[in-house]
């Protein structure tokens, strides 16, 4: 059963057998917690969200599709909804936003094949494009794009204006953009 594929593992988990359940969790809950984790900066918050997440995967299982995605993007997916829903409904804001996110949250640990690789390339690369980039720029990427934060939202914490919270935005998607570009030449 640890050996199964990812997608074997979650039509298991979709249909009630134990065996695939547990070992889809396993497999899982570390990058799920720490999805969790990174959005609502709390650890009781983390396990909660993590534990909704699998529920919700759970029951929208027959809503994966492989064509779109690895089902560890799916479910990471599942997780950031649900840590931004937790975060908006207790009206709480990490007090300051993560300026390196963490590289193993796209990578799958079991999966060692040429995609698992491949992906790990593009992930150093991304993490590379964004360390390159100056602290507002990453701050504001990041805040935007993994703690999906709104603009508006980001220049409230940042105390800027939305205007320079938008330009910074900008800026740094081309930069990260220009680079990626130059790197896969």
């Amino acid at each position: 059963m640890w050996d199964a594929s990812d997608e074997a593992l979650l039509a298991g988990y979709a249909t009630g057998d134990r065996d695939a359940a547990t070992v889809f969790v396993r497999r899982f809950q570390s990058k799920v917690v720490g999805l969790a984790r990174l959005i609502t900066r709390d650890r009781g918050d983390a396990e909660e969200v993590a534990q909704d997440a699998f529920v919700r995967a759970w029951r929208y299982a027959a809503s994966y599709d492989p064509r779109r995605g690895a089902v560890v993007g799916w479910l990471l997916g599942i997780t950031r909804n649900v840590a931004l829903d937790r975060v908006r409904v207790s009206e709480r804001r990490p007090p300051e936003v993560a300026t390196d996110p963490p590289l193993d949250l796209a990578i799958d640990a079991v999966d060692e094949t040429g995609e698992a690789v491949s992906r790990r390339d593009d992930v150093a690369r991304v993490a590379a494009s964004l360390r390159s980039l100056p602290d507002e720029q990453r701050q504001a990427l990041v805040a935007v794009t993994l703690l999906g934060l709104s603009t508006r939202e980001h220049a409230d914490a940042a105390g800027v204006p939305l205007g320079t919270a938008k330009t910074r935005i900008r800026l740094g998607l081309r930069k990260v953009r220009d680079r990626m570009g130059a790197l896969a030449e």
